[in-house]
């Protein structure tokens, strides 16, 4: 990396390389580019790329490229531009957009876009086309949901939860098809290069023009033709199209053909009702979504108000819509008004139930005192001020302002009717979707949410003043409740236990839950008249059920070693049943005979038995014919060394062969061998 003249990055591992790498350095650096300038200066990367900045050389050449440039001076002197040139490519052309990129919106219902998105698809069986989304596991329901729907054509999935791994298989694989769908959050939106993609739907409504923008460049690259669909709701196609004729962006409305929309309501609710996990995938993809209608910042065109959710949760397939409870929070909370300064710094939130005169009054008198601490205060002549005496006086002015204030709010809440509550517990600004105190389930969502407000007037010590008041009176108040008094409370209630009851072959009754004690004590009838729980008799009643429960035990054991004995015999009467029957057949094969009238008897065959009990004398017998026959060879090799004797020495030689040569192992079976001999018999 230290001898290279062109490096290619992103902003955290070019930081990484400056901070660990030891020879790396910018300091001969002559030109920077950034590519995709508005996002990369944005607020996500702002701490990395000023750590950058700082590493570089200031003489050098900088270059912003992006399909939406930034013009901040902001942003401009942080890279420290002296008089920079603005470039576009389409300054004097009619429209921001290519000529061969045609583009179209169509309006429809949140409920139906679902059937509209596979209707379109199942047009466009021999398109590679593009889906975008509002968030990822709006991607991962859908994704899952439509290849089980198996609309004719493959779908991808890409989204910023998956492994860097596994979005560059993604890529590649939709680069290599020739027709393909892909359904991606807006990770794809900028910097990715999709050769030859006919189309750019967007499912959801990008957050801005720009943002339409990038996601529709996907398509129509560089001399090459392409279509973009933009899907829009009732309520967000009038400030959504005046963004984009402001940008330069030409769209035409277009209308769905009702013959050839497909609704998959029915499908979809069938998969759910057969898998949980995708019903809790439906479930996430509701609230994300309605999460990230309620955190666009144009609220002219994102109104959570204006959504049919019910409809929505049916249309994804669930018979009834998640809980989301920010929702809920916004609808309770009241709606509050905001006191600015001159600075323009948000004061106090103030409760919608105040009239126009009490703000307006509460206003004016605020805005004098201001600028009376912004002055500095009154101070006599002839008179010198250290910097502490300055502050010190500031400090009882704004004491004495806080008196003032505190009584005109007393005087506010006075006229207030007592069910409205006062601007003493407004303490967020309409900012605050979710409070922690309320509901310690949402952490998260709260942590995220939650403005905390500066304790300007100091009223938020009196209140805790208050509330310690408060406390102890209430706390003297509440009794301990016992466990004893909770289990009284729930006897009276006479609770009916579920049962269990199933019959058995003959029709008799059989209670498997809760178990029916069998012993039932005489005194369980009589029972106190002060109500709960003898203990003794309760013991005695235990101990009668552990006989039952032992007898029953025993009895099962029992059945189960009888079972174990009849498998046993079972299997020995088996065994027996072979081994008779392998010896019928070899019994058969020696019966066996041919037609042939020169058969053989098994009569001449040598009787084994008495072969084996001569074993141990046929021994000993051979061993000295085999020491006489070897002395007499040994004789006569010397009287006659170049003759063969043949007489009865050849024989005896013959029978000590056979006498002393051992059975012989073929490897056949038995049945084999006894076939083998008789043919050989025959055949002598």
């Amino acid at each position: 990396i230290n001898n290279i003249n062109i490096l290619v990055c992103t902003p955290g591992r070019l930081l990484q390389h400056m901070d660990e790498t030891i020879c790396f350095h910018a300091t001969n650096l002559q030109m920077l580019v950034l590519d995709e300038a508005d996002r990369i200066l944005d607020m996500g990367f702002a701490d990395t790329m000023n750590a950058i900045i700082e590493n570089l050389p200031k003489k050098r050449q900088t270059l912003l490229f992006s399909a939406t440039q930034t013009k901040s001076v902001k942003d401009l002197a942080r890279l420290s531009l002296k008089n920079p040139e603005y470039v576009w490519v389409h300054e004097k052309a009619k429209y921001s957009t290519p000529a061969t990129l045609e583009q179209n919106y169509i309006v429809c219902e949140l409920q139906q876009k679902i059937s509209v998105l596979y209707s379109f698809l199942r047009s466009h069986l021999k398109k590679k086309s593009i889906v975008f989304f509002s968030s990822c596991k709006e991607v991962q329901y859908l994704y899952r949901v439509f290849c089980r729907l198996r609309p004719g054509i493959s779908i991808l999935a890409l989204h910023g939860r998956q492994q860097q791994m596994r979005r560059m298989e993604v890529y590649n694989e939709f680069v290599r098809k020739r027709a393909a769908v892909l359904f991606a959050t807006d990770i794809a939106a900028r910097g990715l290069d999709f050769p030859a993609v006919n189309w750019v739907l967007q499912f959801d409504c990008p957050e801005d023009a720009n943002t339409y923008i990038h996601r529709a460049g996907r398509t129509a690259r560089y001399k090459e033709d392409g279509e973009a669909l933009l899907i829009l709701l009732p309520s967000e196609e009038k400030g959504m199209v005046q963004q984009l004729l402001q940008k330069k962006v030409p769209v035409k409305e277009i209308k769905i053909n009702p013959e050839k929309l497909i609704d998959i309501q029915k499908k979809l609710e069938a998969f759910l009702a057969q898998d949980q996990d995708l019903k809790e995938r439906a479930q996430r993809c509701f609230v994300s979504y309605i999460r990230s209608v309620y955190l666009m910042k144009d609220k002219e065109i994102f109104d959570v108000s204006k959504l049919p959710i019910p409809e929505y949760a049916l249309s994804l397939g669930l018979a009834v819509a998640p809980r989301v409870r920010f929702l809920q929070k916004m609808q309770k909370q009241p709606t509050k008004e905001l006191v600015v300064s001159p600075d323009n710094k948000v004061i106090e939130p103030r409760a919608s139930s105040l009239t126009n005169d009490e703000v307006e009054e509460f206003r004016a008198y605020f805005n004098e005192k201001m600028s009376i601490l912004q002055k500095g205060g009154k101070r006599p002549k002839g008179t010198e001020y250290t910097l502490a005496n300055e502050i010190s006086g500031e400090e009882e002015e704004e004491k004495k302002d806080e008196e003032e204030t505190e009584e005109k709010l007393a005087k506010a809440r006075e006229s207030q009717p007592p069910s409205v509550p006062s601007t003493g517990e407004a303490k967020e600004t309409p900012g605050q979707f979710l409070d922690r105190d309320e509901e310690e389930e949402d952490g998260q969502d709260a942590d995220f949410f939650t403005v905390k407000r500066h304790n300007v007037f100091g009223l938020d010590l009196q209140e805790n003043k208050a509330l310690q008041k408060k406390e102890p009176s209430k706390s003297s108040v509440k009794k301990k409740v016992t466990k004893v008094a909770e289990a009284k409370k729930v006897m009276k209630r006479n609770f009916k236990v579920n049962k269990k009851i199933t019959f058995t072959d003959e029709g008799e009754l059989v209670q498997q839950w809760p178990q029916m004690q069998k012993s039932v004590s005489k005194d369980t009838e009589d029972e106190d008249s002060t109500g709960g729980i003898n203990l003794d008799k309760a013991k005695e009643r235990l101990q009668e059920e552990d006989k039952f429960d032992k007898e029953e035990y025993r009895k099962k054991i029992k059945a189960k070693h009888r079972e174990k004995r009849l498998k046993e015999r079972e299997a020995r009467r088996e065994a027996s049943k072979r081994q008779a029957k392998v010896r019928d057949e070899e019994e058969a094969f020696l019966d066996w005979s041919d037609d042939d009238d020169d058969g053989f008897d098994p009569s001449t065959l040598p009787d084994p038995d008495k072969y084996r009990s001569s074993e141990e004398s046929d021994t000993e017998d051979l061993e000295n014919k085999i020491s006489d026959t070897k002395k007499k060879q040994g004789v006569r090799k010397r009287n006659n060394s170049g003759m063969e004797d043949v007489g009865p020495t050849n024989r005896n030689r013959k029978k000590a062969k056979w006498e002393t040569l051992e059975p012989l192992d073929t490897g056949l079976s038995l049945a084999e061998d006894e076939e083998l001999v008789l043919h050989l018999l025959k055949s002598q």
